[in-house]
């Protein structure tokens, strides 16, 4: 398929936001419920060993029951059968294939100022580019947790600035995560829920992303499990993302300054609304998106707790 100029991208946004009245500040954006690769439970069941850099195809984060201990992995659908793998043996590459102008369009705004460069991992796949979503449609998680996943951002490590939002009806931006703003962060996912989002980082290098996902299944036992997301974003090697320390590391080093480079790619706000126009469903609560926990810390406590 043929991507259309950024011009045209942008003018196609800016038009439906126009023509169609904006959510309201307090609606859930509705997200684009990315089409299942198969059954959840057509992963291998042992977890994949060895490190891997993914650059291409669709991946999704989200929690497991790893031989009974609940774990936030990976799950690699870029081979067959797909994997789950451990957080620290893979490397998220954002390629320069990523890299876009962000619009004139105001409502875009919070990604830096107009014509400046971002590097997107878009809510609408992309040939080429990597496409990671999130869920919890792993078997024993779908059937045993109690309604939903609580999804905290809790420490972002990186040269620049890491943004996940959402295009809502008609292209409308809603922010799920800020980096920039007070952490930890916090949604809820909708228990057998499968989706996408936009992940935009402002400059290029290596990025640690802490997460943490907590649930309680319906005995009443409740777990949580804290992970570092690596992305390598740009023109480096991504293979040094691994010699990153962990966002756990209050004295995580920051990787050296951006590129020169200077090549783009095309915009895809025009495909992006489109598809996020023809979303059916909310899949996590209104009024979530950006919720500092109160007193909570930026400590990892990794693995269960009962």
């Amino acid at each position: 398929m043929n991507l259309p100029p950024l011009r045209a991208a942008t003018i196609t946004v800016t038009a439906l936001l126009i023509a169609m009245s904006p959510l309201t500040a307090s609606a859930a954006p509705a997200p684009s419920t990315a089409p299942t690769s198969g059954p959840e439970s057509d992963a291998a069941p042992e977890t994949g060993r060895g490190r891997t850099v993914i650059g291409d195809g669709h991946i999704d984060m989200g929690p497991r029951f790893d031989h009974g201990r609940w774990t936030v992995q990976i799950r690699d659908d870029t081979g067959k059968p797909a994997v789950w793998r451990n957080t620290d043996d893979v490397v998220l590459q954002v390629k320069d294939q990523a890299k876009v102008e962000v619009p004139q369009d105001k409502t875009f705004a919070f990604l830096g100022k107009p014509g400046s460069h971002v590097w997107l991992l878009p809510q609408v796949q992309q040939d080429g580019v990597l496409w990671p979503g999130w869920n919890s449609q792993e078997p024993e998680v779908a059937a045993t947790v109690e309604r939903e996943v609580t999804w905290q951002l809790t420490d972002v490590n990186g040269p620049g600035d890491f943004i996940l939002f959402l295009n809502g009806s008609f292209g409308t931006p809603g922010i799920i995560f800020d980096g920039r703003k007070r952490l930890p962060q916090e949604t809820g996912i909708e228990v057998n829920s499968h989706v996408h989002g936009n992940w935009a980082f402002t400059r290029p290098g290596t990025y640690l992303i802490q997460v943490r996902m907590s649930a309680k299944i319906k005995d009443g036992t409740g777990h949580t499990d804290t992970r570092t997301l690596r992305f390598s974003v740009g023109p480096q090697d991504p293979h040094k993302a691994f010699a990153a320390k962990t966002a756990q590391t209050p004295d995580a080093a920051k990787p050296a300054g951006p590129s020169t480079d200077a090549s783009s790619a095309a915009l895809w706000w025009g495909a992006g609304a489109a598809a996020a126009a023809l979303a059916a469903s909310v899949v996590w609560r209104r009024g979530r998106r950006l919720q500092t926990a109160p007193g909570a810390s930026d400590a990892a406590t990794e693995g269960d707790t009962k």
